[in-house]
């Protein structure tokens, strides 16, 4: 069976960077696995913030955090003393100097992890998944997404048998390499189990300007004609079933004088008419 691969993995090295930006030629494991612990504290720390991504680098003594979160001000605290918790907290679990970057999300409709997150969130609240995948599509495209796809899996409203349910408005070219495709994946967990939901979201295209620097480019879209509307272009068909049917381009009706129809035979070049006549013994 065909999968899907990544479609952050898939571009990075091309429209994408790194999360996680160092290089080890010795202890490699053991510097994923704390990668993987810390953003796993701030995670947990800034629950609530809407944190959308995590990114790092390491230099020798020291580790350089930027969190893209859409409420800030929850990041900070009053006077910077959540934050300062947060960096003591991570000094002491890695043992080295950490910088915390904070940065806002202008537009957090258009980050597939909050979006997933979102409906999850209203799914545990037990808000019908309908509802919640429709709206999320609508808020987006609205804010100027070109496409959004979003997957919910598992005993949606608390069914017998899992099942999957799509919702999906625009175009989302996967295969298409400059294409700005931001990807999330979040489980819900309910009374009935676990729900997965995924969340693509297409934001344009991205081309390098004369600098050489990487800049989206948002494509046109096309005016999408209403469900049931007639299209000028395609060939009308054919008349109906009735009377009408095996009727000539001339005009003339089966069965016309010049015309051969189904009910008789037409002499050529207008001759007599279709009626059949008995032969006589001789």
């Amino acid at each position: 069976m065909g999968r899907k691969v990544h479609p952050i993995g898939f571009r990075v090295g091309y429209i994408k960077s790194w999360q996680s930006r160092w290089y080890a030629e010795r202890g490699y494991a053991d510097q994923l696995h704390q990668d993987i612990e810390l953003r796993a504290r701030i995670m947990k720390a800034l629950t609530g913030a809407g944190v959308a991504r995590i990114e790092l680098e390491r230099s020798a003594n020291r580790i350089d955090l930027w969190v893209f979160a859409a409420k800030p001000g929850m990041v900070i605290g009053k006077g910077g003393q959540k934050v300062e918790a947060l960096k003591n907290d991570l000094e002491k679990a890695t043992g080295k100097r950490i910088k915390l970057n904070i940065q806002e999300i202008s537009q957090p409709e258009l980050e597939a992890q909050l979006v997933a997150e979102s409906i999850a969130e209203q799914i545990n609240k037990r808000v019908s998944y309908k509802r919640a995948m429709k709206q999320a599509v609508q808020r987006a495209i609205r804010l100027g997404a070109q496409g959004v796809k979003i997957k919910c899996s598992g005993r949606l409203a608390g069914a017998d048998m899992a099942r999957i349910a799509w919702e999906r408005d625009g175009r989302v070219p996967l295969h298409t390499l400059r294409a700005d495709i931001d990807y999330a994946t979040v489980h819900a967990h309910t009374t009935f189990g676990r729900i997965g939901v995924k969340v693509w979201i297409y934001k344009g295209e991205v081309f390098r300007d004369a600098s050489g620097a990487l800049q989206t480019v948002v494509a046109p879209t096309q005016a999408r004609k209403p469900l049931g509307a007639a299209d000028d272009e395609r060939p009308r068909r054919r008349a109906g079933r009735g009377n009408d049917r095996g009727a000539a381009p001339g005009g003339a009706s089966a069965g016309a004088p010049g015309g051969a129809g189904r009910g008789g035979r037409g002499a050529g070049g207008g001759g007599g008419g279709g009626t059949r006549q008995p032969r006589g013994r001789g």
